[in-house]
């Protein structure tokens, strides 16, 4: 008997549709929101509306690129949480509809979970045990993956996200939204070295970014004007080296506490190209064996969703048409969700 299932992505400002057969992805759908480049950052309602205008299209094509047909779907997937309450709403509303008038079940997915299961779309695929960085604009976390659904929080940020880090300390020099990727495509031509910024030390295996930014405004206030022209690159590039440190000098740490020598990254800030590089260094260094995920499964997909609720559907873990969108789902309390 084939599996076969619609997943649906609408957690911020990309709307997704993925159809995954038999644990293969078929279709791979995005559309993505210029509409919030003029106001330096997701407006949540702007994000809403328009999840409301791309939502059937993207769907139609999903199904049509994987061949598929509304009646020979098994179930409906959708992100159920964390993530922005609004675009969760469309996505979840469409989807428990959806599977309402097919008669068949509904399967909510922890956004940060698909995308540390991200890495089993396609090969290479990590072995278990194995630990998981998780890197996006909400989440910094260290995970133990143990199993397909068994996971472990090993560390987290006690403040801000990785990518909220870099997004705001590029605002800091004057980059355009999202400043991210362009912090990441100056960086390549400066030097890292140039200039020192704070690295903040915390307990166990947890991250603190708040420090960071703090030191880069300082850092900044101090300059005449002029200095962040004649040196954005250097200090683009000395930037992402104080966040790639910190992300780093935990990995290492918790690596060698657990013994674990199968070691990934996932979420949007993995499609940072120091972070990548700076992984397969430590990799050879370390003797780990590394897993990347493709760029197109490392920022928001639906195809992520899919392989999870591939996964969830073979456990029997569906959700009924009471479930809510969680706007807030902390990771730790997703198996008593």
């Amino acid at each position: 008997m084939s599996i076969k299932i619609l997943a649906i992505e609408s957690s911020c400002d990309d709307t997704g549709a993925a159809v995954i057969i038999n644990g293969k992805i078929h279709s791979n759908i995005v559309a993505t929101q210029s509409v919030h480049e003029e106001y330096g950052g997701v407006v949540p309602e702007l994000a809403s509306r328009a999840h409301q205008q791309h939502i059937i299209p993207v769907v139609q094509k999903a199904l049509k690129t994987a061949k598929t047909e509304l009646k020979e779907l098994n179930a409906i997937a959708f992100t159920k949480g964390p993530g922005l309450i609004g675009a969760l709403l469309v996505g979840a509303t469409f989807g428990k509809t959806l599977a309402l008038s097919l008669d068949i079940p509904i399967i909510g997915v922890h956004h940060m979970k698909a995308h540390i299961l991200a890495h089993f779309i396609e090969e290479p695929k990590p072995k278990f045990p194995f630990i998981c960085l998780t890197v996006s604009g909400g989440h910094t976390q260290l995970v133990l993956v143990k199993d397909y659904l068994d996971f472990e929080i090993l560390g987290t940020t006690i403040d801000d996200a990785a990518g909220e880090a870099f997004d705001k300390t590029a605002k800091l020099i004057g980059l355009p939204y999202p400043g991210g990727p362009m912090l990441d495509k100056l960086a390549k031509e400066g030097n890292p070295d140039a200039f020192q910024f704070a690295r903040p030390r915390v307990p166990d295996l947890n991250y603190s970014f708040s420090g960071l930014k703090t030191s880069v405004l300082y850092f900044l206030n101090k300059q005449e004007e002029g200095f962040i022209e004649q040196n954005i690159n250097d200090i683009c590039a000395s930037i992402q080296q104080a966040i790639i440190d910190a992300l780093m000098l935990k990995l290492k740490k918790a690596a060698k506490e657990y013994k674990v020598k199968e070691i990934a990254i996932a979420g949007g800030v993995s499609a940072n190209s120091g972070l990548r590089a700076r992984l397969q260094m430590e990799g050879e260094l370390n003797g780990w064996r590394t897993y990347i995920p493709r760029f197109e499964y490392c920022t928001d997909n639906a195809a992520m969703i899919a392989i999870t609720a591939h996964f969830q559907y073979l456990a029997e873990d569906f959700d009924d048409q009471s479930s809510m969108p969680k706007a807030r789902w902390p990771f730790q309390d997703y198996e008593q969700s």
